[in-house]
């Protein structure tokens, strides 16, 4: 399988300006949950109607994710980068300015869910696929979603601020100059085997590929554990705020939780893409998996209080994100980098059902039963199962010659 295209970006590039972009995308998305009580206030809307959105916002992301995987493997990621860095723009714009739950669900959900999927990881990785070796991919992509997660940290406390020094509207305004940004690095990330408006020949159709990924038992298995990431980091991440007020503890509380999300996970993304490049990356999958259920069972039977608050949001940010660089490695080792971009958006995609559930379900049952416990509950059963599933994972490279064959 070829690891690397024949003349590469600088890895430092690729680096800082991927994930400079991953920082912008990750960070902004990451701080929605401050908006579901200032956004419901004002409208009247319930805490539903606000998680409708948000998990509509996933399915968005997850769907566009595959088909801007697929233009960004055949045609390059600049140009899905600059189409997607629009896209987050009106969506933040819309997302102020929308009056009804419909209009909100459009802006908030499908415009941003498409400006995301163009703008985080499956493209990203996509580069660092295309010109980083196979010895560095796994660490490259380390970095790349620590940048991510950094993003959180950075993002969460300045989108804090900006709600309360400049109202709610105007921060979402703020935030939307803010995503343009992502168009002048995406000139960095002009890939020299895309120069021409002619796609790059493959090995395999578009066909053969998906055919040979969901016919192999691993990918599928890859696919199950990223469902129940998908449902607990965006469960978590939006409902934590409402959660931690509902109890009585200030939004600062929430924002430095978020935060200290974000900054530990920096160093769990990296730590686990290095320790890729060193040990099965299924092991890491299930030990993050299983560490999550008992983080999370720990958190709700402990006193609530900001300590216990702070201590949560450590422990869970160094498993927080660090399921991505693993997961999308595991794909690469697996099937190779011609269809990296595509078939991670596949995987991505059964990360956004998931996250489409946790989000939905903890507005539907909070309106129904009046507190999120069920929802916990499943978020700990959940990381059980994803815990298991990723042990049987095998990540050698697939025989291709019997796959063609079949296909």
């Amino acid at each position: 399988m070829t690891s690397t295209t024949k003349t590469s970006l600088p890895l430092a590039r690729i680096l800082i300006c991927g994930g400079l972009i991953v920082t912008l995308s990750m960070g902004i998305r990451h701080g929605f949950g401050l908006w579901l009580q200032p956004i419901t206030q004002a409208n009247g809307w319930t805490r539903e109607a606000f998680a409708l959105a948000i998990a509509v916002q996933n399915i968005s992301w997850g769907i566009a994710g595959i088909f801007a995987g697929m233009a960004a493997d055949r045609f390059g990621a600049f140009r899905v980068l600059l189409v997607c860095a629009l896209l987050y723009a009106l969506g933040l714009v819309g997302m102020a300015h929308a009056t009804t739950p419909l209009t909100f669900s459009l802006s908030t959900g499908v415009l941003l869910g498409m400006a995301q999927a163009g703008t985080t990881y499956a493209v990203i990785f996509g580069v660092i696929g295309r010109n980083v070796s196979a010895e560095r991919r796994s660490w490259a992509m380390g970095i790349a979603a620590a940048a991510g997660s950094f993003g959180q940290f950075l993002m969460v406390p300045v989108e804090g601020f900006l709600i309360a020094r400049f109202g709610w509207q105007e921060a979402l305004v703020i935030l939307g100059a803010a995503a343009l940004l992502i168009v002048p690095l995406a000139f960095a990330l002009r890939e020299p085997g895309f120069a021409g408006t002619a796609p790059v020949k493959r090995e395999q159709t578009i066909g053969q590929a998906l055919t040979e990924a969901f016919k192999y038992p691993s990918f599928q298995l890859l696919m199950a554990g990223y469902f129940v990431c998908g449902f607990q980091v965006v469960f978590i991440g939006v409902h934590l705020p409402s959660y931690l007020k509902d109890h009585g503890l200030s939004p600062q509380v929430a924002s430095y939780a978020l935060a200290l999300v974000g900054l530990f996970n920096v160093f769990g993304t990296y730590i686990a893409g290095t320790l890729g490049q060193r040990m099965p990356k299924k092991n890491i999958l299930s030990f993050i998996y299983f560490a999550r259920a008992v983080v999370i069972t720990v958190f709700i039977l402990a006193p609530l209080s900001p300590t216990s608050v702070y201590l949560f949001a450590a422990t869970m940010g160094v498993l927080w994100l660090s399921t991505v660089p693993p997961t999308t490695a595991a794909v690469a080792s697996i099937f190779g980098i011609q269809h990296l971009s595509m078939l991670g958006g596949f995987v991505f995609f059964s990360h956004q059902i998931g996250s489409f559930l946790g989000v939905w379900l903890g507005g539907y049952l909070y309106d129904r039963t009046g507190s999120y416990d069920v929802v916990w509950m499943i978020t700990i059963a959940l990381g059980v199962f994803a815990g298991l599933v990723n042990l049987p994972v095998k990540e050698a490279a697939i025989q291709r010659g019997a796959a063609l064959k079949a296909t």
